[in-house]
């Protein structure tokens, strides 16, 4: 069994063909898929499709940096009116985004930290997009130690990789491991497997061979089997070690079960 820890499985993207998209993924042995929230905008089609398929589909809830903008509090009023609705397995989609606009760059780290302050409240593992901003994200984090999680599409280098791991986070891998430009190669040969989880960020940054098509969670096992090649490890080993650090992330396993084995 697979899991992919990053999907927007609800977007509009996948409105013409969603079932023939969640048939491929069960048939490529993907069997739950962890939805990260966006904003308000998107939250309730990412609940409703939870809803459906509950055995498959696990959400987060969370706003996402890149629609932090001026009325963000408004955003983060509608974000704590939904905690306690129902079960959420982790906080995020959140963190900081320098790449499209710094506008917001201060409120970005102001609702980044007040969501890091929800995790630990409540226990939960927080879901890190820091796209150009890994060292402002760790600075963010030394005010909140103790916390769990996935930097989502890691894209640092070994020392960082190390800073995230030290803090207790795992590294999400997708599909840019297989793209001929990556470094990732280099980070995952110096960290290895204990601390992956594999990710897709569908309907983003599908892997090779698929690369500037839409992606999604099938391709799941292309991922793990770059992986494997770059690590020289059988790919049922990717696959089982990713998976158990998935489950016991998102405590998906059944209670006391924590030890499984998922062939």
């Amino acid at each position: 069994m697979y899991i992919d820890t990053h999907s927007h499985l609800y977007g509009e993207e996948f409105a013409a063909d969603r079932e023939e998209v969640i048939q491929r993924a069960k048939e490529a042995r993907v069997e739950k898929i962890i939805l990260p929230d966006i904003d308000s905008q998107t939250r309730s089609q990412m609940l409703e499709l939870c809803d459906i398929y509950p055995d498959l589909l696990f959400p987060l809830i969370g706003l996402h940096p890149t629609s932090v903008q001026a009325e963000y509090k408004t955003e983060l009023r509608k974000l704590e009116a939904q905690l306690g609705a129902r079960k959420y397995y982790g906080i995020g989609e959140c963190g900081i985004d320098l790449y499209w606009d710094k506008t917001y760059l201060k409120e970005q780290v102001k609702v980044f930290e007040y969501q890091l302050g929800i995790a630990r409240e409540l226990n939960l593992p927080v879901i890190i997009h820091a796209r150009e901003s890994l060292e402002v994200i760790f600075t963010s984090l030394k005010k909140y130690p103790y916390l769990k999680g996935i930097f989502h599409c890691f894209s640092g280098d070994i020392n960082q990789a190390e800073q995230a791991i030290d803090r207790g986070f795992l590294l999400g891998i997708g599909g840019v491991v297989t793209f001929k430009n990556t470094q990732l190669d280099k980070v995952l040969l110096k960290t290895g497997l204990f601390s992956l989880v594999l990710e897709t960020d569908s309907p983003y940054l599908a892997p090779v061979p698929y690369r500037g098509k839409r992606n999604e969670s099938s391709y799941i096992p292309l991922i793990a089997q770059k992986i494997a090649d770059i690590l020289q490890e059988d790919i049922k080993k990717i696959e089982k070690i990713t998976t158990q650090n998935a489950m016991n992330l998102f405590t998906l396993h059944p209670e006391n079960a924590s030890n499984r084995q998922y062939e």
